[in-house]
Formats: C-alpha cells, sequence, structure tokens
C-alpha cells in the first residue's frame, strides 16, 4: 500500500544571521527573506522529500520564484524567530515569522512563497514527485509575464534599458557560480541580493548613500515591504544587466522602487527577474529616534530624478 503524505503545517524556530546585523543589531530584509527560504525548506522535508533528495533520487530542483513579503516588526541579532508555513493556493505557501517583544508573540512577517519543482538536466535520476508535492513539479521554470526586449541594430544594451530621459539606473554583473542552485541556475537569493546592492548603488548614484544619510541626518534605511519574481532562468556567468528606477514617493516617507533583470541572448534581451521595494528612513539617534524620517521635497526629487544630489 502507497502512504500518502498529507499537507502540513510546518514551524521551524531560528535566528537571523549575524551577517545582516549591518547597523547597529537591527537585521536587513534580505534576511527576513532568508529566514523565509529555511522555513519553506523544512516544509520540504516535513512533506515527504528534502532539497537533496528531490535532486538525487528525483531530478527535481526546489527552487522559490516569487516571494513576497511584509515587514510589519523589525528583527534583531539573536532574536528567536518562530516560522509557519502553510500550504495555499497552486503552488503557493503562505508563511509567518513571529517573534517575542515584552513577553508577546508580534508578527515581523507575512509572505507568500511560489515554489517550483523544476527538472534538472544533471540529476542522476528523474521520476515524478512525490504524491505530497506533485502539485509544484513543473516542466520548465518560466513566467509568462516578462517583457523580453529587443536591441535594434546600432543600439547598445544601456540605450535600450535606460534611454535618454529615463530616471534609472542600469548596473551590469557577473552572475558568479555561489549564486546558482544545481550547477546552473541563478537562485532565488541571488536576486535577492542584487535587489539590496542596485538600491545601495542607486542612492549612492543620486548622492543618498546611507553611510552618508546616517552621518548627516542620523537615517537608517528601512524596508517595509518587498518582492523578487523570477521569471526565467538565468545562468551561471552570464552578464545580468539590471535596472532600477524610483517609480513613486509615498505620504513623504517611504519611495517604491522597481529592479528588472535581463540577459542579453543575441539580439533579445531576456527578462529573467523582477522586484519591488517599499523603502524609507528610520531616525536612529536623538528625541525621534525609532520614527520614519520625513523625505523632504529636496530629498524626494532626488530620488524621482529631478535633482543631482542631496
Amino acid at each position: 500500500m502507497t502512504h500518502i503524505l498529507q499537507p502540513v503545517t510546518t514551524v521551524l524556530e531560528s535566528r537571523p544571521r549575524y551577517e545582516g546585523a549591518n547597523i547597529r543589531t537591527w537585521v536587513g530584509f534580505k534576511h527576513f527573506m532568508y529566514l523565509v527560504e529555511e522555513a519553506v525548506l523544512a516544509w520540504l522535508r516535513d512533506n515527504g522529500a528534502g532539497a537533496r533528495e528531490l535532486f538525487h533520487d528525483y531530478g527535481l530542483g526546489a527552487e522559490i520564484v516569487d516571494c513576497s513579503v511584509q515587514l510589519p516588526a523589525v528583527l534583531e541579532v539573536d532574536d528567536l524567530v518562530r516560522a509557519e508555513v502553510i500550504t495555499a493556493k497552486g503552488r503557493q505557501l503562505q508563511v509567518r515569522l513571529l517573534v517575542t517583544r515584552e513577553g508577546a508573540e508580534v508578527v515581523a512577517l507575512r509572505g507568500k512563497v511560489t515554489l517550483n519543482l523544476v527538472p534538472e538536466r544533471d540529476a542522476p535520476a528523474h521520476r515524478p514527485a512525490p504524491s505530497a508535492l506533485a502539485a509544484y513539479e513543473v516542466t520548465e521554470l518560466h513566467d509568462g509575464t516578462a517583457r523580453d526586449l529587443q536591441i535594434p541594430a546600432g543600439f547598445s544594451v544601456e540605450q535600450v534599458l535606460v534611454p535618454h530621459g529615463c530616471t534609472g539606473m542600469l548596473w551590469s554583473w557577473r552572475a558568479p557560480y555561489f549564486y546558482c542552485h544545481f550547477s546552473d541556475r541563478v537562485q532565488h537569493s541571488g536576486f535577492t541580493r542584487c535587489l539590496e546592492e542596485v538600491v545601495d548603488r542607486f542612492l549612492d548614484s543620486r548622492g543618498l548613500a546611507v553611510g552618508r544619510m546616517l552621518a548627516q541626518r542620523s537615517w537608517i534605511p528601512v524596508v517595509s515591504r518587498a518582492r523578487v519574481r523570477m521569471l526565467a532562468p538565468a545562468h551561471m556567468e552570464e552578464t545580468i544587466h539590471t535596472t532600477f528606477r524610483v517609480t513613486d514617493v509615498l505620504r513623504a516617507t517611504m519611495f517604491d522602487g522597481q529592479m528588472d533583470c535581463y540577459v542579453q541572448r543575441g539580439q533579445t534581451l531576456f527578462h529573467v527577474a523582477t522586484a519591488t521595494i517599499l523603502h524609507g528612513y528610520a531616525i536612529s539617534r536623538g528625541p525621534e529616534a525609532g520614527n520614519l524620517a520625513e523625505l523632504d521635497a529636496e530629498v524626494s526629487r532626488i530620488l524621482l530624478g529631478d535633482g543631482s544630489g542631496a
């Protein structure tokens, strides 16, 4: 008799990595998303097969392709975080991260994750996914919303992605093997790292570098919402052309930004990833410490592309 595992709620306790405590002891948004990834991997094990078993016994690569998070509370290094993962519709999982504050449990993250089990060409065996995970198996990693672009004759990548008058910036980087899964594909956390870095590079290019704002205004960066989506495979050692632009300033306290990533093959720029982030600043010192900083008119103009520096 075949025993079919029923989906279960996974509960995992863990702590943020020390690497993420870059300003005082607060942990950055990337490490919230790392904790989500760890919880999803635990959910896979609870549902019949972990990432290692899926690869070696079934020829499948477990890949987060979409992670959308809201961050209503801060995390600090040494916090004991309780993650809860439950199944949702389709190939989606719901995740919460909870932490104790003054004797009460508060939600630090609410998230939705889309999980794909992708056939891997270098795997030693190929079999259908275990019954409890069959709904997550796909034939290929592909999102129908990708917006591929053509490079007209005589045009450069930069002219296509950030044409004259565009308020965004372009940053191109080589996809290293340590951002990849299964000897091939840039993984979701690689694009999460990319989002963190391109925002940092964008702010620096606008004269709003994190260190400068910290020294001059006692502002520290805060993120209240982020979403990173993989749209198509980007392969090891390809060049990832990444754009970032601020799309709006909200209530003079937060700014919305969008990242898009492309890989050139021939005269086509293939759209491989996209992300959005809601970013702002908190005041780190003085009587207003802990409050959101107000983005004055000058900073708002610079963020939106109508100014050269703070």
